[in-house]
């Protein structure tokens, strides 16, 4: 048997949650129609209406990065843009598939400070130029929460839908965290999503306690027209939908969604608090959701390494993230606190 790991890298790495679980257990009980013809989908996709308050269109695929790169495709043509931040997960971690996807549509790069745009450098990228020789702006993409760990309120987005409406553009939310905003905001989906100006919404379940598994809500039903093909040809119907639609059904029907969502909160809540105990700790980034950026210097990482701690070090040199999920424990949080203490101890002499 393979040793447990010691993490706070990512809540990509934690097991399924038992209310997943039990559902897609259910689920495995006797045979069901292909191709999302069963109860287990409709129950599912029903539910998904009735949280979110509207008669929206519901897919589900494989992973986030077919949820993004679908979504955005259905949204452009191939001559299009998608105007993003710089520090996105579809421009930094998706491996070109939004432009896979749509057969050419560029990314164009906004900044804004803590990893949420800017809405006027959203303006500046759109207004920039209108020849026919650049690729023509259409959707306007936001990160719910951001990369950056930072948090949309409905007030920035109805801002950023205002600039969307003026100059023609659609807006997609990349929500792979969506339920960790919602639950720090204590808002309903309907406020954070379509009341917001959102049209499409690419809602994580693998973050949030599901072993695989992503749903697409379009709120604009227009825009899903022939959506079912698309996914068809990307390899992403399942035939066995009901084992991605119980286990979404399990964390809606149960609240569960939520609970983990504020569990991990919670405990990067606790995470933050311990370390800004510790003087010589910087952290980088106001802990809005589930994750805290600090900086380190590289011997006191290569110590954490050392013994077994995994976390991921890309924002810039030094810079680290550390991420709760539904499944981590407060006893691991006060570990890596006490950990680290010791590690900067360790290593005062050698920076």
């Amino acid at each position: 048997m393979n040793q447990p790991v010691t993490q706070l890298a990512s809540d990509n790495y934690s097991g399924i949650c038992p209310e997943a679980l039990n559902y897609l257990l259910e689920a495995n009980q006797g045979d069901a129609p292909a191709y999302g013809n069963d109860a287990w989908t409709q129950r599912a996709t029903d539910c998904f209406r009735e949280l979110f308050e509207t008669d929206c269109e519901v897919f589900f695929v494989f992973n986030g990065t077919a949820a993004n790169s679908l979504s955005l495709a259905a949204l452009c043509q191939s001559y299009h843009s998608v105007i993003c931040h710089e520090n996105a997960h579809i421009e930094t971690d998706e491996c070109g598939g939004p432009e896979f996807a749509s057969n050419g549509s560029k990314l164009l790069l906004a900044r804004g400070a803590q990893g949420k745009l800017d809405p006027a450098d959203v303006e500046r990228l759109i207004t920039r130029r209108s020849d026919i020789h650049y690729p023509k702006p259409k959707v306007l993409s936001v990160t719910q929460t951001t990369e950056l760990g930072t948090i949309y309120t409905p007030d920035e987005l109805r801002a950023l839908r205002k600039l969307a409406d003026q100059y023609g553009l659609k807006m997609q939310m990349d929500g792979s965290r969506f339920a960790n905003a919602l639950a720090e905001l204590d808002l309903t989906p309907a406020q954070l999503s379509w009341q917001a100006g959102i049209e499409v919404l690419c809602l994580g379940g693998t973050k949030n306690g599901m072993a695989v598994g992503e749903a697409i809500l379009f709120f604009d039903r227009e825009l899903a027209t022939d959506f079912a093909w698309r996914c068809k040809q990307a390899g992403q119907l399942a035939s066995k939908m009901r084992f991605i639609a119980a286990p979404w059904l399990g964390l809606l029907e149960t609240g569960a969604w939520l609970r983990n969502a504020r569990h991990a909160n919670a405990m990067a809540a606790r995470l933050e608090q311990r370390l800004r105990e510790i003087p010589e700790v910087n952290i980088m980034f106001p802990r809005q959701a589930n994750s805290v950026f600090l900086e380190l210097p590289p011997p006191v990482i290569q110590a954490l390494h050392t013994q077994g701690w995994l976390f991921y070090t890309f924002i810039g040199v030094g810079g680290a993230r550390l991420m709760c999920s539904w499944n981590t424990s407060p006893e691991t949080v006060d570990q890596f606190a006490d950990a680290l203490q010791k590690a900067l101890d360790s290593t005062s002499g050698v920076r």
